[in-house]
């Protein structure tokens, strides 16, 4: 079953001491069937229901056998944990790339505060943008920026981040507190401890969620952030003068204002059509190109 093989090899993925845990079972193993008090001292309540979850293990004659134990020791044997030639040890690892872009995103975010540096940006940036800046009107050229920025946030988002991945671990989720929920309306208590360890292990899933979520993000942020601090630069923040040559805009319900005024708090205009423009045209882009970045389960 190519099937167990591949969820196999995601437990694997998802929590490396699967690994063993799985090379465990296969080692207890009678016929393809175990029991829990044969693996009790070397796994958790919370590996073993994993396991079942999971459909490696099902129901056998006197406990539990392996679904598919030639397919499960595959498995196994190719999950070597080594590094891949692209810098990553595992498939929600990431690379030396991904790492780098976080150091640069995070070191750009000074260019809003420091002036030296969103001067050198915003100069560098202008090579590229002023021409179609001289070309347009700069609500025009906003818009542009806002189709450019959605276009590649989507597909990096549907590249970069596994949502099956994210959908399994929240249908996992859910499956234990309906379980919860139920052994408590029944009153086990040895019931709600195994579930208890269950949920500790699931929750270990969590960061390699939280990393699946925030890579493309990262590159998202390296891409955006060189476009924000030109937009900063050229409106005039902060008392600076306007690089562009800019005419006031006219929002729906706000009426005519200048792109440096305040429209809630102290959100400016520019920022405000920006993300009105970016939301707008991503949901365009995302049906047109009929992608889905919402978790999925399996």
């Amino acid at each position: 079953m190519a099937r167990i093989e591949q969820k196999v090899r995601d437990l694997i993925a998802a929590d490396a001491e699967m690994k063993g845990v799985i090379q465990t079972v296969l080692d207890r193993a009678e016929d393809g069937e175990v029991k829990w008090v044969d693996v009790r001292e070397d796994l958790s309540s919370g590996q073993w229901g994993r396991l079942i979850e999971k459909g490696v293990l099902v129901d056998g004659d006197a406990g539990f056998r392996l679904a598919d134990p030639e397919a499960t020791r595959e498995a196994v044997d190719t999950e070597t944990g080594d590094e891949n030639e692209d810098g990553t040890s595992d498939e929600s690892s990431w690379s030396v790339w991904d790492k780098g872009a976080a150091v640069f995103s995070v070191a750009l975010f000074a260019g809003y505060s420091w002036e030296p540096m969103r001067n050198v940006i915003g100069s560098a940036m202008n090579v590229v943008l002023g021409p179609l800046e001289s070309t347009l009107p700069f609500y025009a050229v906003v818009m542009i920026l806002a189709v450019l920025t959605g276009l590649y946030s989507t597909i990096l988002q549907a590249n970069l981040m596994d949502s099956e991945k994210m959908g399994e671990y929240q249908e996992q989720m859910q499956k234990i507190q309906e379980k919860r929920k139920k052994a408590k309306e029944r009153g086990d208590d040895e019931a709600l401890e195994r579930i208890q360890d269950e949920q500790m292990d699931a929750m270990g899933d969590q960061l390699g969620i939280f990393k699946e979520q925030f890579r493309p993000m990262v590159w998202i942020m390296f891409l955006t952030i060189p476009v924000f601090l030109w937009m900063y630069w050229g409106v005039g923040i902060r008392g600076a003068d306007a690089v562009f040559n800019l005419q006031p805009l006219i929002l729906p319900f706000v009426g005519e204002r200048a792109w440096t005024d305040g429209v809630v708090g102290p959100i400016q205009v520019w920022i405000v059509w920006y993300f009105l423009c970016s939301m707008g045209f991503t949901q365009i882009i995302r049906k047109g190109l009929n992608i889905d970045i919402s978790p999925t389960g399996t």
